[in-house]
């Protein structure tokens, strides 16, 4: 059995852990608060630019995009959403686990077919130790993800498309569903399939209700040459939005496992208290057996 002052300095030193965890759960839920005003912003621009599209869609006018274009996969790019930092439960290794999963998906291409937009240390580290080659370091898009770094990598993405660099585009990242549940997701970004966005709109309930379109309208020039300049908004929006809802997952995440942490932390206190009670109390029944067979002698 330990001795006192051992499991005296083992609740100390759970203690100061527990301290630790604790603080680090307060942080990351101000955090996760300050994430989720973000989404709460957004959430009615993207809407409504959703509502815009899906009203032309549901017209009988017809449009060309390059970024509609289906074709025989030879190239792929992925991107990638992890954190910087670990102390947030399964979030990284679950994305290492589907990231793994979707390049044994593509086994029959080559290494060098596959480009991954690792955005995170945590997504870059898990690349490195499955031997993919990766593009650049995009890890500042974890820690303050703004519009003009998602637009540049939209926009990044959306030309290699265009340009047949690749045939295919997904995105693996967590979504953002409530605070005790973060989908992990993996979404074709290019090409995109514009019949399941008016079916996703259409679906959005009392959030996404659409007016419908008015085909007594006058667009000028045409309602093809409208949308043909809405698609790249749209896909800009969504590698946005992509950021926010990993993000928003990641301080979540956090906060549960510090919050998971404190409360293991609460009870291995109460358990070593019980057991330096149970030893003390040992030891002063040990001594006063000394005492009492001592004096008898």
């Amino acid at each position: 059995m330990a001795s006192l002052k051992e499991v005296k300095n083992r609740i100390n030193s759970v203690k100061s852990t527990r301290q630790i965890t604790s603080a680090m759960k307060m942080v990351a839920s101000a955090k996760l608060h300050k994430a989720q005003g973000r989404i709460t912003s957004m959430l009615p621009y993207q809407q409504k630019l959703n509502e815009i599209l899906t009203n032309f869609l549901r017209t009988d006018a017809s449009f060309e995009s390059a970024y509609t274009a289906k074709r025989e996969v030879t190239r792929v790019a992925l991107v990638v959403c992890a954190s910087n930092s670990s102390l947030c439960g399964a979030y990284n290794s679950n994305v290492a686990r589907l990231l793994e999963k979707t390049l044994a998906g593509y086994g029959s291409l080559k290494k060098e077919d596959i480009l991954i937009y690792a955005v995170g240390k945590k997504a870059e580290e898990a690349v490195k130790r499955m031997g993919y080659p990766y593009k650049g370091a995009l890890n500042k898009l974890v820690d303050t993800p703004a519009y003009g770094d998602a637009y540049r990598l939209a926009e990044e993405l959306m030309a290699s498309f265009a340009e047949n660099k690749v045939d295919r585009v997904e995105l693996i990242y967590h979504h953002f569903k409530s605070m005790g549940s973060q989908v992990l997701t993996r979404e074709e970004y290019l090409p995109i399939d514009l019949s399941k966005m008016t079916a996703d709109t259409a679906a959005g309930g009392g959030q996404g209700k659409s007016r419908g379109f008015n085909n007594d309208y006058i667009v000028e020039p045409s309602v093809g040459t409208v949308i043909a300049e809405l698609l790249p908004m749209v896909l800009c929006q969504k590698i946005y939005t992509m950021l926010l809802d990993s993000v928003t997952s990641e301080h979540a995440a956090r906060m549960l496992a510090m919050q998971a942490a404190t409360d293991n932390a609460d009870d291995l206190v109460q358990e070593l208290t019980v057991q330096y009670n149970k030893s003390r109390q040992q030891a002063i029944t040990n001594e006063l057996l000394d005492i009492i067979g001592g004096s008898m002698k």
